[in-house]
């Protein structure tokens, strides 16, 4: 096993990878971190759980627009230039939102503050942006990559809203944001200060002489993009459908404090499962194994629901719940090596950005709906949520694999160079 997982260490041996990894690593963590704690601040300084959930509500829809602008500005100028300026952009609103919440400020500064402190960059979709590049021309590494960054993922999850927590808990009210605000500058400027690894800035293709310039539109309306992004949004109502539904039947059961380490269990299996899917060779085209991480999902988030309405127990849920985390990170490891295939030439940045937006906007309806399924309904009802999300997502992914399967250009661009298509009509990969 231990020789097995030498291939990540081989990964993060190349120049100025481990760098820039762990720099990203410390931004991701921190946004993991910024929801929960900015929920407990409000909660604890001003005793009401309901503005502290609609204040975090409007900061993830400021999030889910700003961020594929803010990928459209990086992959125009570059991650250091945009960065950097965002980030410390970033750290006025947020400092407002202390201020405000500490001093009795209207309520409606909170919203306007933790809107305007979302406006950060993607993280994560930078660094498989550096990957992409670095790894160009090496479809099993870029896998690979893909993988570990997916696993990374899933352990900012896990461990993000524990330490948020912990911090806010043992020591003051505003000690998570505090250490989430100074996480996110460090690294986001360390991450910046990586150069030698970052992408160079694609020059746009030229308007052939006679014809008209063609508008720039989103990222996310090319064909294969409009078959990955609603998938993704029914992606994002598994995981926040799952996390509610949990939580209420953690409560249910008298067993609330429970519902973190029940969370924490789906982390694990899909970062575990992450980790072992990226030393499988890919030797199927990143369609069809979309494809069957889609079914996987969608087949192990049965578990959970037959443990939930039988009443097994929560030992069984959390066995139920660990088994079927190990089926979301295939699915997002094809999905986002897709999104690197298909976004347009020089928008890598603003295409992974738009996939992570329509996931936190699943996210967000999928934490209503199961909220609304575990108010009304028996404990355990609410796993027919993420189950039946996870089956739009597999659907979607299979009615539009033919759009996805069409041929495509090189996903990487050299700086001054157009990606150059894929000669007579043949594809990159077969399905």
């Amino acid at each position: 096993m231990f020789t097995a997982f030498a291939a990540y260490r081989r990964l993060l041996a190349r120049p100025g990878a481990l760098a820039f990894t762990l720099s990203g690593l410390l931004a991701r963590m921190a946004g993991s971190m910024s929801g929960v704690s900015a929920v407990a601040l409000i909660a604890e300084r001003r005793g009401s759980y309901a503005l502290a959930g609609a204040v975090s509500a409007a900061g993830l829809a400021a999030v889910a627009v700003g961020m594929p602008l803010i990928g459209r500005l990086v992959d125009r100028h570059g991650q250091a230039r945009v960065a950097v300026p965002a980030v410390l952009a970033n750290a006025v609103p947020f400092a407002g939102l202390l201020l405000c919440t500490g001093f009795g400020a209207p309520d409606w500064t909170l919203f306007v503050c933790w809107a305007a402190a979302s406006g950060i960059p993607n993280l994560g979709g930078m660094a498989r942006a550096r990957w992409a590049h670095l790894l160009r021309d090496d479809e099993a590494a870029r896998h690979l990559a893909n993988s570990l960054e997916q696993a990374l993922d899933e352990l900012c999850f896990m461990a993000g809203p524990v330490l948020a927590m912990l911090l806010c808990s043992t020591l003051f009210a505003e000690a998570g944001l505090l250490a989430s605000g100074v996480l996110c500058t460090t690294g986001v400027l360390l991450f910046a200060a990586q150069r030698g690894t970052e992408p160079p800035v694609a020059r746009p293709t030229p308007t052939p002489a006679g014809e008209p310039a063609r508008p720039r539109g989103p990222a996310g309306g090319t064909a294969g993009l409009r078959v990955l992004l609603p998938a993704f949004l029914a992606t994002g109502v598994v995981f926040g459908s799952t996390e509610v539904t949990t939580l209420a039947y953690a409560d249910a059961l008298g067993h609330r404090s429970a519902a973190g380490l029940l969370l924490a269990l789906v982390a694990a299996g899909s970062c575990l499962s992450g980790l072992a899917f990226g030393l499988l060779r890919p030797r199927r085209s990143p369609v069809t194994r979309l494809l069957g991480g889609a079914a996987a999902m969608a087949g192990l988030l049965l578990l959970p629901l037959a443990a939930g309405l039988t009443g097994a127990g929560l030992w069984v849920l959390g066995a139920a719940l660990f088994v079927a985390g190990s089926g979301t990170a295939p699915t997002m490891v094809s999905g986002m090596t897709l999104v690197q295939e298909l976004s347009p030439a020089g928008r890598l940045n603003e295409g992974m950005a738009a996939a992570v937006s329509a996931i936190l906007v699943g996210i967000s309806a999928g934490s209503a709906l199961g909220g609304a399924v575990a108010q009304h309904a028996a404990p355990g009802t609410g796993y027919w949520v993420p189950a039946g999300a996870a089956t739009v997502a597999l659907l979607t992914v299979g009615a539009g694999a033919h759009v996805l399967r069409r041929p495509r250009t090189v996903p990487v661009a050299e700086p001054g160079m157009h990606r150059p298509a894929v000669g007579a009509g043949a594809p990159t990969s077969r399905g």
